[in-house]
């Protein structure tokens, strides 16, 4: 009696040999050479300074752009993948923007039910149903009915992260969300991402593979999470959190320095 073996783990994201443009330059590489897998399930965060391509790279990740040179499959699929036969793998990623990314003419409302309106025939109590639930979650219900130029920068944060949940992805790309923050919103989205990396999510229970690009390694440093740099043109993959104590790399050191006193 003979037992087939088992099937192997498809990566959520597998890149060899990319290089990628800047977002402001798009033929000029901005990254050079990256070979990354990410399983699905995983926590990565991706550190670099100002300009080092972390928005490129997160770009080309969630299929808007394509690589200058090498490949990039997200669950086997090439990409990016375009024509309406790919819009389920497209689907399959969530992109969270620094800034929100809102329409300013919509409620936060209507702005997280947008998506559903767009890929989802659903009848509207489940619709209404699906939204309450976003917005309680992120807390945004206060704000639900209020446009985008009436709320704080925290809040729109949260209602992009939000937007980008209805879908149910199983890819989140999170760009910079904590820059700005105070601590308790800072508390809220370390919280929520390790929830959502867990698979306790406000719409089911699946883990979601979750990648966030940061300026500051800092408030990440203790969640159980992969790290990487992005550096000189070059990502470079650092392992898990424990690890990151036994690297001598200045730029890891810089990024996850303590603040200096105030004068």
């Amino acid at each position: 009696m003979s037992s087939s073996a088992p099937n192997p783990i498809v990566p959520a994201i597998e890149m060899t040999g990319v290089s990628l443009g800047s977002c402001d330059e798009p033929e000029t590489a901005v990254l050079e050479n990256i070979d990354w897998t990410v399983t699905p399930g995983e926590y990565w965060v991706i550190g670099g300074m100002h300009g080092a391509g972390k928005t490129s790279l997160l770009s080309l990740a969630a299929g808007l752009t394509a690589p200058l040179q090498g490949r990039y499959r997200l669950f086997g699929q090439e990409m990016p993948a375009k024509g309406d036969q790919f819009l389920a793998e497209r689907l399959r990623i969530g992109l969270v923007f620094d800034n929100g990314q809102l329409f300013h003419q919509l409620t936060i409302r209507e702005n997280i039910a947008l998506p559903l309106y767009y890929h989802r025939n659903l009848p509207e109590a489940e619709l209404e149903k699906i939204v309450h639930t976003i917005l309680e979650w992120a807390g945004l219900t206060p704000s639900a009915g209020s446009l985008p130029g009436a709320v704080g920068r925290a809040w729109l944060k949260r209602a992009g992260l939000a937007r980008s949940l209805v879908l149910q992805p199983e890819v989140l790309l999170l760009d910079n969300v904590l820059s700005g923050l105070d601590s308790r919103h800072v508390h809220w989205w370390l919280e929520a991402l390790d929830e959502l990396a867990a698979g306790r999510t406000p719409l089911g229970s699946r883990p979601l593979t979750v990648i966030t690009a940061a300026e500051d390694l800092r408030p990440w440093r203790a969640r159980a999470a992969q790290f990487a740099v992005l550096h000189q043109g070059r990502f470079r993959a650092l392992g898990h959190h424990p690890q990151l104590s036994e690297l001598d790399d200045p730029l890891l050191k810089e990024l996850l320095a303590e603040p200096l006193p105030a004068a």
